[in-house]
C-alpha cells in the first residue's frame, strides 16, 4: 500500500525544514494561546480548486476556505488564510509560520514524523491524469522507456511512482497548474495524483484539451487531514471535537458537494473515539 511506499519521502521534507533554518518548535501557538490571540493562522493552497482558489476580488475562496471559517467560528477567533504551495506546507506548519495546515495534507507516516494530524476531513482517491491520445489506460502503461511523467514536488505520489514506473521519466514541476499545463502541451503524457478535483481543474483551465482520467483502486484511499505543529496536542484535541460536529452535523459533506458538485467518493469513517 501507499503508506510502505513513502520512506523516500522525509528526506525534502527535512531539506526545506533546514533551508528555512527551523526546526519542529516547542513554542507552536496552544489552543489557549489561540484564543488569547483571538486569531487562527490556516495555510491553504490557492492552486488546487475547488479546495481553494483566488476569485475575481483576489480572495481566496473554496471547499478548504470555508471549513477553515466554520472551525474559526467554532473557536470564536478571526480567522487568517496563509497561501502555500505543495512543498511548503509541513515545513512552514512545522516553523510555525501558520497553527494549521490544509491544501489536500495526506496523512503519511513520514510527515507525521515532522508534523501532527487530526482526524480524516476527507478522502483521497487516486487516479492517472493524462490526454485522450496518449494510449495510456492502466498504471502498466506508465513503466515505459519514452514516457514522461509530471509531479508536484512534495506530494505523496512521486516516490510511488519511482517504485512502480522506473523506466519513466519524471519531470517535478511547482504547483497543479504548471503540472496540468504541462500534460495539455506534450511536455508530459501522465500524472498520477487525486482524482476528486481534476474534472473541475481540467476543464476550467485547460478546456480545450480532451482529458481522460483513469481511477487507480489499487493504489488504495489515503486521507486529507489538518496538520499541525509536533506535539501541540491541545489544539489537536480541540479540532479532533470540532471536526468531528462539523462531520456529523453534515457541515463538511455539505461543503464537499457544494464546491465539488457531486458528494465524496469515500466516506470518511467519522467515530466518537479518536
Amino acid at each position: 500500500m501507499i503508506r510502505r511506499r513513502l520512506s523516500l519521502l522525509l528526506t525534502p521534507l527535512v531539506l526545506a525544514l533546514l533551508l528555512l533554518g527551523t526546526a519542529p518548535p516547542a513554542n507552536a501557538a496552544s489552543l489557549d494561546e489561540i484564543l488569547k490571540a483571538g486569531e487562527i493562522r490556516v495555510g491553504v493552497n490557492p492552486t488546487l480548486p475547488p479546495r481553494a482558489q483566488y476569485d475575481d476580488q483576489n480572495a481566496i475562496t473554496g471547499f478548504e476556505p470555508e471549513l477553515a471559517a466554520a472551525l474559526a467560528k467554532k473557536l470564536g477567533v478571526k480567522l487568517t488564510l496563509v497561501p502555500v504551495g505543495s512543498p511548503d506546507r509541513v515545513p512552514f506548519v512545522a516553523a510555525n509560520r501558520i497553527d494549521i495546515v490544509m491544501g489536500a495534507m495526506s496523512r503519511t507516516s513520514d510527515r507525521a514524523k515532522v508534523i501532527d494530524f487530526t482526524v480524516p476531513v476527507h478522502s483521497e482517491n487516486y487516479g492517472i491524469i493524462t490526454r485522450d491520445d496518449t494510449g495510456i489506460t492502466k498504471m502498466a502503461d506508465l513503466d515505459r522507456d519514452g514516457v514522461t511523467l509530471v509531479q508536484v514536488r512534495g506530494t505523496v505520489m512521486i516516490p510511488v511512482l519511482q517504485k512502480l514506473a522506473p523506466k519513466a521519466h519524471m519531470l517535478l514541476l511547482d504547483n497543479y497548474e504548471d503540472r496540468d499545463r504541462a500534460i495539455a502541451q506534450g511536455r508530459a503524457m501522465a500524472s498520477v495524483d487525486g482524482i476528486d478535483t481534476a474534472n473541475f481543474r481540467l476543464n476550467k483551465q485547460f478546456g480545450a484539451t480532451k482529458w481522460k482520467l483513469i481511477a487507480t483502486p489499487e493504489l488504495g484511499v489515503t486521507w486529507s487531514c489538518l496538520g499541525i505543529a509536533k506535539g501541540n496536542t491541545t489544539l489537536r484535541d480541540y479540532l479532533n471535537v470540532a471536526l468531528y460536529e462539523l462531520h456529523t452535523d453534515g457541515t463538511v459533506e455539505a461543503l464537499w458537494e457544494k464546491w465539488f458538485g457531486r458528494p465524496m467518493d469515500t466516506k470518511v469513517p467519522v467515530t466518537p473515539w479518536f
